[in-house]
């Protein structure tokens, strides 16, 4: 079983995309997702599950729209991945709150520092 992180595109809290996290939570677990779990009202969940990646993708952006009514993009990495981006800084003696990473659907990482 793979865990798996997902970030998802134009959710907020709020106004237009909005995504309750327990709504996500719930959508996740209806997807046959476990341990599935929000990190704080982002719109990104780490789940667990059997699926590849593109899979999970799928069946994510479906979801979503199903809910939403509209499209809503989903970048979905292991969390193998994640922690090789985190343990791969190129900006050590940066805050950790001063450094973002972006994520593309082409699998180019792009990070920057805000120092």
């Amino acid at each position: 079983m793979t865990t798996f992180v997902a970030l998802l595109r134009a959710v907020n809290v709020g106004g237009t995309g909005k995504l309750p996290m327990e709504d996500l939570r719930a959508l996740c677990a209806q997807a046959g997702f476990v341990k599935v779990r929000t990190f704080i009202a982002s719109g990104n969940v780490i789940f667990s599950c059997r699926k590849s990646e593109a899979q999970v993708k799928a069946v994510l952006e479906a979801r979503l729209e199903d809910y939403a009514g509209k499209k809503m993009g989903v970048f979905v990495r292991t969390a193998a991945e994640m922690a090789a981006i985190s343990a791969n800084n190129p900006f050590p003696d940066a805050p950790a709150n001063r450094i973002m990473a972006f994520f593309s659907t082409h699998r180019r990482l792009v990070t920057r520092s805000i120092m």
